[in-house]
């Protein structure tokens, strides 16, 4: 017989994981507990030794729970059932655990479990634990806002929608164990849900079930999970209505191994890997900047490098008596486990010429390995997540260009959060900074956000719009540089191919002969400062880029974003410079016919967001990529002057292209003089002046312009106004 004796709402106060604000402290747990046995000789005698002392549990419970603490409500919820069954000799016990502070939009999050005596004695002979039960995560009343509905009103209005979700696990952990592994932690799949539903729209209830139940299988890795969801606003007389789903993998006909199979579960490592892993770098001795390159290097083959992070100067911490640091991250996926990537690092330390020294003292190269997988793991060498990295700005930064959502396995909170928790923490100083920069081979160094950089044009081609056929020869061309560079340009722009709109194919030996004697002739100038002037070369060949480097180039300017000739990527990695990928459709003859788009910013990005991962894919450092929307390029009039008004959302806080310097080169262009009604490109001055301050005024890195000496005056004033922490320009 199996009757119930039942303990309600016991709550006790026990250091349980984090609130609701992510804090460490004592909160409020609920505790539900049902003990399984026999009550008849206790019914049938009313005599007190046949009956089971609920204050007796009640006591122990409560004053177990308050003396200890747990990262896990279900290590808390083990540890209570094993109490009962080994102490007051309980043969089966259901307990279900609340926290009612787990969730700042929800009533709880808890836990459910059913223990047995069997468990525990199986346990005691055996730590392999890994026995299957029927045990359930849950979250009750979580309160999302969505676009839900099919009348009018319903698609203007966001409405109140209450969502349980109800986690069922694939295994238990073994007893004693504290930790919470990924698919069964409800803050991780609440705030992954949560994100996808604010930014949909649903016309059924279904569908919105449906989606959730995708997000939590296919993202967070949950085995199978129930959605209950109420709309309380759907119904004039009743207090909701709504649906519940019970989905699992097989549904969605995923390939998704056990929690327990990390390779099977990340979509980002690629077959022949089983780890992921995001390494933090630094250096302060020597060439910084080709220290981190011959690193990056050096992880092959055992390492296969996915993405780096931008590069960023940093002032020392803890010893400041020394030079500024270069620092990054990078996502690496490996076979080697914990130890043998130490001991690789090591490796590579040693032979790039670190040796002991003070700690934190100087070093050619500093490599520390910040994530692996998702785990926690402790020796004598080693602790993963990396102790200090959620007090150091100069590697939460980076990390969060590469992966602002991975979610620290220890802390709880993503990349993204940690990095907002420590600027508003007391201990962060505004005197430790950390300053994105963009390395230019002949040791020149752009540090982005303290000026807005001037690209003078040189167009050494017949036929360009604005210039066509002034600096064809190379006294021209020279001389016209020397202008550019006194009157204050930062880059040079060389092209030898006019990509105004049907603009004719030229052979690519034809641009080759045009640009390259132009940047010799440069290089090779008596004169310092237009000698080491940076040159980009704006080509979308590879071939010629190649050449032009050669000669002396030291960025490519490539309009196509690589969509014309693909080769042009692995160009930019061989010689570790940067490169402009600017969006544009089709050709310079087709580009006019092909400007339909749904959403103007959004289309834009997401077709460049795809030139970035080509890019990155071909070894493109991420600290080389500088973005250009494309003015004029497969856009109509409107279209220019929206991109223009709309240019913080290209690149801006949340974007897809999130921190990605970026150039506009409005400079002369058709929209310009049809605004004006101005027929002349050289007399588009003013009207190219006020396009220059628009796009100051939403942070852009680098005007591409042919009159420097104006466009200076312009940037000057527009700095003075817009750019807050002027300091240093070219280092």
């Amino acid at each position: 017989m199996e009757d119930k004796i039942i303990i309600k709402d016991l709550e006790v106060h026990n250091i349980i994981g984090v609130d609701s604000w992510e804090r460490v402290k004592k909160q409020p747990v609920i505790i539900n507990l049902i003990i399984y046995t026999d009550i008849s000789k206790a019914g049938d005698t009313d005599h007190l030794p046949y009956s089971i002392d609920y204050s007796s549990i009640t006591k122990s419970i409560t004053k177990f729970s308050e003396e200890s603490s747990f990262k896990s409500i279900e290590a808390l919820a083990d540890a209570i059932a094993k109490l009962c069954i080994t102490e007051f000799h309980i043969s089966k016990v259901n307990i279900r655990l609340e926290k009612p502070k787990a969730l700042l939009h929800a009533k709880c999050a808890g836990v459910e479990i059913t223990r047995t005596k069997e468990d525990y004695d199986e346990l005691s002979k055996s730590q392999s634990g890994g026995n299957e039960y029927d045990d359930r995560i849950f979250v009750q009343d979580l309160r999302l806002n969505a676009i839900i509905g099919i009348n009018p009103w319903e698609r203007e209005e966001k409405q109140s929608v209450i969502v349980n979700l109800t986690i069922y696990p694939t295994y238990k952990v073994d007893s004693g164990k504290d930790y919470v592994i990924k698919p069964h932690n409800y803050r991780t799949i609440v705030r992954t849900v949560s994100k996808h539903v604010e930014e949909s729209k649903y016309k059924t209830v279904e569908a919105f079930a449906t989606s959730i139940a995708r997000i939590a299988i296919t993202e967070c890795h949950v085995n199978k999970i129930t959605i209950k969801v109420e709309k309380p606003s759907a119904l004039m007389f009743a207090a909701s209505a709504g649906v519940e789903i019970i989905r699992s993998q097989t549904f969605f006909n995923k390939n998704i191994s056990s929690p327990q199979n990390r390779r099977a579960n990340n979509k980002d490592i690629p077959e022949g890997y089983n780890h992921l892993a995001y390494i933090g770098l630094g250096s302060n001795m020597g060439n910084c900047v080709e220290n981190i390159n011959e690193a990056l290097r050096l992880f092959e083959p055992e390492c296969r490098i996915l993405d780096t992070s931008f590069l960023y100067e940093t002032s020392p911490m803890y010893v400041v008596d020394q030079p500024n640091f270069i620092n990054a991250a990078c996502k690496i996926v490996t076979n080697l486990d914990p130890e043998e990537l130490l001991v690789k690092l090591k490796n590579i330390e040693s032979n790039m010429g670190r040796t002991q020294t003070i700690r934190y003292g100087q070093r050619p190269i500093d490599l520390d390995i910040l994530f692996y997988d998702d785990i926690e793991y402790v020796s004598s060498t080693l602790t993963i997540p990396h102790q200090l990295m959620s007090e150091r700005e100069f590697v939460l930064r980076p990390l969060c260009d590469i992966e602002k959502g991975f979610e620290h396995p220890k802390l709880f909170r993503t990349c993204g959060q940690l990095l907002s928790h420590y600027l508003k923490s007391p201990s962060y100083s505004p005197d430790n900074f950390v300053n994105r920069i963009l390395p230019i081979k002949n040791d020149k160094i752009l540090k982005w956000s303290t000026k807005t950089f001037i690209m003078g044009i040189i167009n050494v081609t017949p036929d360009s719009f604005s210039d066509g056929g002034l600096y064809i020869n190379i006294d021209s061309a020279l001389s016209h540089a020397l202008k550019l560079v006194e009157e204050g340009a930062d880059i040079l722009d060389i092209g030898g191919c006019s990509t105004r709109p049907d603009a004719d194919d030229v052979p690519i030996e034809e641009e080759i002969n045009r640009v390259l004697p132009v940047i010799r002739a440069i290089r090779s100038s008596s004169n310092n400062t237009l000698s080491n002037i940076p040159i980009s070369i704006d080509t979308f060949h590879s071939e010629v880029a190649e050449k032009a480097i050669q000669n002396g180039a030291n960025i490519i300017n490539d309009i196509s974003g690589g969509l014309l000739d693909e080769k042009i990527y692995s160009i930019s990695a061989k010689y570790n410079l940067p490169i402009i990928l600017q969006h544009m459709r089709g050709t310079p003859k087709t580009m006019n016919q092909l400007t339909d788009y749904n959403d103007l910013i959004l289309d834009i990005s997401n077709e460049l967001y795809e030139r970035v991962k080509a890019a990155i894919n071909a070894g493109v450092k991420r600290w080389n990529i500088i973005l250009d929307p494309g003015i004029g390029f497969a856009k109509k009039f409107d279209q220019n002057l929206e991109i223009l008004k709309r240019l913080k959302e290209f690149n801006g806080k949340n974007s897809l292209l999130e921190g990605f310097p970026s150039l506009i080169g409005a400079s002369r262009k058709n929209f310009i003089g049809k605004v004006i009604d101005q027929p002349i490109p050289q007399n588009r001055n003013w009207g190219t002046a006020a396009a220059c301050t628009a796009a100051i005024s939403a942070d852009v890195d680098i005007l591409r312009v042919h009159d420097v000496k104006e466009m200076l005056d312009v940037v000057k004033v527009a700095d003075s106004i817009w750019r807050v922490n002027k300091k240093e320009e070219i280092k």
